[in-house]
């Protein structure tokens, strides 16, 4: 009997140190950053990508009969950390890497056809990875930093009375000094050629994000006429109160997609009202999907974020986030007809991937986001973004839906890809297969 016991409890402890994916269910690593310079920006994105994944757990049981098993590993946004987590999570069979840092993804590209593991770098990441021929196993829909840079530009434009209108112009780009706040600089260099305007670059280094007073001195000193800012976490606000104190006019200066959270206006108080940011996804509550959030999983006190943060930009952006892990899930599961998928069978399910606007009413996401479509060629979309502006309170449409500029984007990404591939010796040619659907 005591040896019945003793083979009962090792069992047990086997168990309980398999890896993840070894129980009945679909691992999903979440790579976050709830602490350090960019928490401000990470906890709402991680919280708002674990709790859609998690009410799909409470309200159906998963996903097509599939328990999903969310598990978070902190990355500090520090790019070290961020490859430990991958070597980490990597043994548990994840089906998807969320990097959530240009720098940790452009670390891990290479180990991804090597791995199995598909990387989803949402309008984040390498911009040459949209192309599907060169990077099979890396997806960033629905934009690139290129098409964003590109939106911008084609915003100003219109705002100037045409893009002819921009020659002469100075335009500024404030960014980090990190691949991340780097990325945009192609595509600015090669439009300022093309529309004749003047490009001035401020970088900001991680370690002087939240002291820019010098680098505001010189914005005042050259006086350009827009501004673009690639920023992210602390040095967002800090920026908006640098250009507040220069009177540099707010409905001017225009931030990328991850500066347009509320925490990067609200501190700087009323003068922030008027300043701009690209966003391809809707802020508040009222969506059903996140009323089926609450309900399910923050009244219950399963989120790891305040109530009162549910809804806001940063956080709707990682429900989006989790809504296309979860719909590529679905569709991969629809190919193979297998219920617990691997990193494989998620590559298929993303390279296939269509969100039309009718499958986000059914998901509760009505206008929450605009439809995305994937394929074998375009792992991207170049999707459309808004212009959202800061009321003083919250963020509010401010434009229609912009197109990038698709005539000037895919032939850097075209280029980029090659000059990638060239660089990096031993690149493989891709022998993933097409499946008909894409």
């Amino acid at each position: 009997m005591r040896l019945k016991h003793l083979l009962l409890g090792t069992a047990l402890a086997v168990a309980a140190a398999m890896p993840a994916s070894a129980q009945e269910g679909i691992y999903i690593p979440l790579l976050t950053y709830r602490t350090g310079a960019f928490a401000v920006s990470g906890a709402p994105i991680g919280s708002g990508m674990a709790d859609y994944l998690n009410m799909l757990n409470e309200r159906d049981g998963g996903i097509g009969g599939a328990k999903l098993i969310v598990e978070e590993c902190e990355t500090g946004y520090d790019t070290k950390k961020g490859v430990e987590c991958y070597e980490q999570v990597k043994s548990k069979n994840p089906v998807v890497i969320n990097p959530y840092s240009t720098g940790i993804t452009l670390q891990i590209i290479p180990k991804a056809g090597v791995d199995k593991i598909p990387i989803l770098s949402m309008a984040y990441g390498l911009s040459a990875s949209a192309d599907g021929n060169n990077f099979p196993w890396i997806f960033n829909p629905p934009a690139t930093y290129w098409d964003g840079a590109s939106m911008f530009v084609k915003y100003i434009g219109e705002k100037e009375g045409g893009l002819d209108k921009l020659k002469g112009k100075k335009v500024g780009l404030v960014y980090l000094d990190a691949p991340f706040g780097k990325e945009p600089i192609p595509l600015l260099e090669s439009l300022a050629k093309d529309y004749g305007f003047e490009l001035k670059l401020y970088p900001v280094t991680a370690s002087e994000a939240q002291n820019q007073s010098s680098l505001w001195l010189n914005v005042r000193r050259d006086r350009p006429d827009w501004i673009y800012m690639q920023g992210f976490g602390a040095m967002n606000p800090t920026a908006v109160k640098e250009a507040i104190k220069i009177n540099y006019p707010m409905d001017h200066f225009v931030g990328v997609w991850w500066a347009g959270g509320d925490d990067d206006a609200r501190p700087a108080g009323p003068g922030a009202k008027g300043y701009l940011a690209l966003s391809f996804n809707q802020t508040g509550t009222n969506f059903p999907v996140i009323q089926d959030i609450l309900k399910y999983v923050v009244d219950k006190g399963k989120s790891q974020l305040p109530k009162d943060k549910v809804g806001e930009t940063f956080y709707n952006r990682g429900v989006l986030n989790s809504i296309i892990i979860a719909e590529a899930i679905r569709n991969a599961q629809k190919i193979t007809g297998k219920k617990v998928i691997n990193g494989e069978d998620l590559r298929r399910g993303l390279e296939t991937l269509t969100i039309t606007a009718a499958r986000l009413k059914e998901l509760g996401a009505e206008g929450f986001a605009a439809p995305m479509a994937v394929s074998c060629q375009d792992h991207n979309g170049h999707n459309a973004a808004f212009m959202a502006q800061w009321d003083g309170t919250k963020w509010v449409k401010a434009s229609d839906w912009i197109a990038p500029l698709k005539d000037k984007v895919n032939p850097l990404i075209d280029s980029a890809s090659k000059e990638y591939v060239g660089a990096n010796a031993g690149w493989p040619k891709r022998t993933e297969p097409c499946d008909k659907s894409s």
